[in-house]
């Protein structure tokens, strides 16, 4: 076993999906019924494998544990961020795991850096390419509490000039496909051998001695595993996953080996449904035999240092059989599925943006050099601010890098430059050129970000970059016979995405009419507002809002005080607008009249002056972000949505007698009353579960009976989601309140009554909560009672766990 090593490698990564405005992501229906797709992801994969399950032959989970902790792994900076905020307990458990896996591998972690937002090396300049690998470096030191051993390269994309980088800033090695090596030898032997077409054997480590005289170790994975287990039948069984990379071994006992696999870490749970439990039965399963050890790159660079040598294809990949031209020219890689499309317009998408880089770095140099010491320093440096925007960070960062100090005007001159570079980096995360299509979501989230940096460009300097923008993507064509070409898709997706102040001020203005708050300082995403003047009143179905807000961006520090008013004439109609004046006092004046014609319900009058003052602006709900847009069109839908369900019920009631009849002669039901009776049936279970509090047993049991007298099962991702989702709620609060008897029995009875509906619920979160209560029972005084026990016992087999030999330990412990 001491010379048999296994290493199950996952890169989990995500492009970075936030407005680059907003900082946040929209609401991405394509993810329905979650928020985004990487909420979606992190409820298939990401939190999955930070609690994988381990079955018993009849399916039940015997253990729950975290797989990142045996594997090794790297996550991309900003998925890390977006977990950080949005889900801190997979965020926690990452690091965590981090930390015990130092125990497990001689003092080396599991976690591997990345350079920071995923660029293709080979095609980035000189400058970028150290920033990227600078800010991977500082990001995982932040997060992960120690320097990283080693870093994973975008799509494996390599250079030397990338390596060069790597080794000079203390990276001890990389993961590369076997199809990117060109020759092997022994080390400080003269003769090479040619292993190009993936003929390098990839169980040792090999040494890459660079023309610096550095070098750096390099770890080529099995690619017919790898390619297995992502696009093969391997995870069907977590067994012959097992048996898979031991029979990877050499039959010569030759000394020590390694076999190890890479793939995207959304293998496990995204792309393959439960293969995080082949992977954490895998990783058991190698444990227990002991006819091999679990291993990590660091540890196994140290027992086995390497004895060949080896050098790199150029300008290589592990998804571009062409090196690295799927990031800048047709050279046929696509996802596939649309015959007859192109991929013309990757070049000169490359091309428009190197163009804008160019630009932009001169606009920098210009701007910065009168506050800043050192410029292209002080952006290595940004990524300081990036993970700690508080204001001691940026005291901090400004006393080391500014001539001297600086005052408000000058610091959000330093602080926009920054961002219009990090802008500048975002706009060249791989996944625009990786797809199909230059409409696509991916592609248009790369030209938002480089329609951020113009917005800086244009509000620094004056400098307009977006017509000749505009022109350049002209080059560009599309697939789709609407859009034409890139100038087409930027003024449909792009441009209208763009959020200055005042259009936050409008977001609120309008937000306004439909939500009162008394809070008078609050925030909008990464914004601080703060209200004055503030009236809102309502006359029948008008509604009429008026005040002056001052806002200011946390990271540019940019500020403005405007004022508004808004009148809603019902259904989407808004008229109003939001304007910055110089003569305060009058233009109170102005809408004081305003709002005195609306009390007065002179509505004609209000309108009239509305568009003396700020000009005919139609605002509808474009002036709202995504989210409040949908919460608005709800509300404005709600009673129609009332009228609906009243419609249907009625058609349900009335011909109640004759559809029963229907179903006892085995008559189908006609599709014109299919649908009030499905649409009710599904509206009653769903109501149930709605609200706080216990679930109400009886109301369910009618819902359920009923839908048992039907030919129709609860229909919708949604509405198992829903469920699902509020069976995770009450666990929650069974694990951070109290362990209550009224709630497990009340839980026990809900999945008695619904046993029998085809739910196929989500309770990953609920089983979780159970498993680690059922460990902790000892901690909770509510387990001394033994109906607690005897409740909590009961739901084991509803969430299909079996019962830790940790609870029968504490109900001894905790016999009154």
């Amino acid at each position: 076993m001491s010379d048999r090593f296994i290493c199950i490698h996952g890169h989990f990564y995500q492009p970075p999906r936030e407005s680059p405005w907003l900082e946040e992501i929209e609401l991405q229906d394509s993810a329905h019924p979650y928020h985004d797709w990487n909420e979606r992801i992190t409820a298939e994969c990401y939190a999955p494998n930070a609690f994988a399950r381990i079955l018993d032959e009849e399916n039940f989970i015997t253990d729950i544990v975290s797989n990142y902790e045996y594997m090794s792994f790297n996550f991309g900076p900003t998925l890390l961020s977006w977990l950080e905020n949005k889900y801190p307990g997979v965020y926690e458990s990452l690091l965590e795991a981090d930390r015990r896996s130092l125990s497990h591998f001689g003092g080396h972690g599991a976690a591997m850096a990345q350079v920071y937002n995923h660029i293709i090396m080979p095609l980035a300049s000189p400058r970028d390419k150290l920033t990227q690998v600078r800010w991977g470096i500082r990001d995982f030191e932040h997060r992960f509490g120690r320097e990283p051993e080693g870093m994973w390269l975008a799509e494996t994309a390599v250079d030397t000039e990338t390596l060069e980088v790597l080794a000079a800033e203390g990276i001890r090695f990389t993961v590369l496909s076997p199809y990117q090596c060109a020759g092997v030898r022994v080390l400080d032997s003269n003769d090479w051998i040619d292993v190009t077409g993936g003929k390098v054997d990839p169980r040792r480590p090999y040494l890459c001695r660079l023309p610096s005289g550095r070098s750096i170790a390099l770890f080529f994975y099995d690619g017919g595993i790898s390619q297995e287990v992502a696009f093969g039948g391997l995870l069907d069984s977590g067994e012959n996953f097992a048996d898979r990379l031991l029979s990877g071994f050499s039959e010569q006992g030759r000394g020590p080996e390694l076999v190890h696999i890479a793939t995207d870490g959304e293998t496990y749970g995204h792309h393959h449904r439960n293969g995080e439990m082949a992977l954490s039965y895998c990783l058991n399963s190698i444990r227990q035999r002991e006819t091999a050890k679990v291993t990590i790159y660091g540890e196994y660079l140290e027992l086995s240092p390497p004895r060949w040598e080896a050098r790199i294809i150029e300008s290589s990949s592990w998804s571009c059989m062409h090196g690295v031209e799927r990031w800048r020219s047709d050279c046929g890689c696509n996802s596939g599925g649309k015959p007859g499309w192109t991929q013309g317009w990757r070049k000169p998408l490359r091309e428009t943006l190197d163009w804008l880089r160019d630009e932009l770095e001169s606009l920098y140099e210009e701007i910065v050099e009168s506050y800043l010491a050192f410029p292209w320093r002080a952006r290595d440096r940004y990524i300081d601010l990036v993970v700690d925007r508080s204001p001691e960070s940026e005291a901090l960062f400004l006393k080391e890098e500014a001539h001297s100090d600086l005052n408000e005007t000058e610091k959000a001159r330093v602080f926009s430059a920054l961002e219009m570079q990090r802008h500048a980096l975002l706009m060249y995360t791989s996944c625009g050129w990786f797809f199909d299509e230059i409409s696509g979501i991916e592609t248009v989230q790369i030209l938002q970000y480089a329609a951020r940096a113009m917005q800086l460009a244009k509000t620094l300097a004056d400098k307009d970059l977006e017509r000749l923008f505009c022109t350049k993507l002209k080059k560009a064509p599309s697939n789709i016979g609407a859009f034409g070409h890139g100038d087409k898709v930027y003024q449909r997706y792009v441009a209208g995405a763009v959020v200055t102040l005042d259009r936050v001020a409008g977001h609120y203005a309008v937000s306004s009419l439909f939500h009162e708050t008394e809070e008078s300082e609050f925030r909008l995403s990464y914004f601080h507002v703060r209200r004055s003047d503030f009236s809102r009143h309502t006359a029948g179905k008008y509604r009429f809002a008026s005040g002056t807000l001052l806002l200011r961006s946390d990271i540019t520090h940019d500020e403005a005080e405007v004022m508004f008013a808004v009148l809603h004439l019902g259904d989407h109609n808004v008229i109003g607008g939001v304007k910055r004046v110089d003569e305060k006092p009058k233009f109170q004046r102005t809408l004081a009249a305003v709002q005195a014609s609306f009390l007065e319900n002179n509505i004609p009058s209000a309108i009239i002056m509305l568009d003396r003052a700020f000009g005919r602006q139609s605002y509808l709900l474009w002036n709202l972000f995504k989210e409040e847009q949908r919460r608005v069109v709800r509300s404005l839908l709600d009673l129609t949505y009332r009228e609906v369900e009243i419609n249907y019920r009625r058609v349900f009631d009335a011909n109640y007698s004759i559809l029963r009849a229907l179903q006892d002669l085995e008559m189908p039901i006609p599709d014109a009353l299919a649908a009030p009776v499905e649409y009710i049936l599904n509206t009653d279970l769903r109501s149930v579960f709605q609200g706080d509090g216990l679930i109400d047993i009886g109301a369910l049991r009618n819902a359920v009976e009923e839908f048992r007298r039907w030919p129709f099962e609860p229909t919708g991702e949604e509405l198992r989601f829903e469920i699902g989702n509020r069976i995770g709620t009450i666990m929650r609060s069974v694990r951070d309140q109290e362990v209550s008897v009224e709630i497990l029995e009340n839980l026990v009875d809900v999945f008695e009554v619904v046993q029998g509906l085809e739910l196929k619920l989500d309770l990953h979160e609920a089983q979780n909560i159970y498993f680690a209560v059922a460990r902790a029972a000892d901690v909770f005084p509510a387990f001394r009672s033994s109906r607690v026990r005897q409740a909590f016992r009961a739901l084991a087999k509803h969430f299909h766990v079996r019962v830790p030999p940790s609870l029968d330990k504490a109900e001894t412990y905790l016999q009154p």
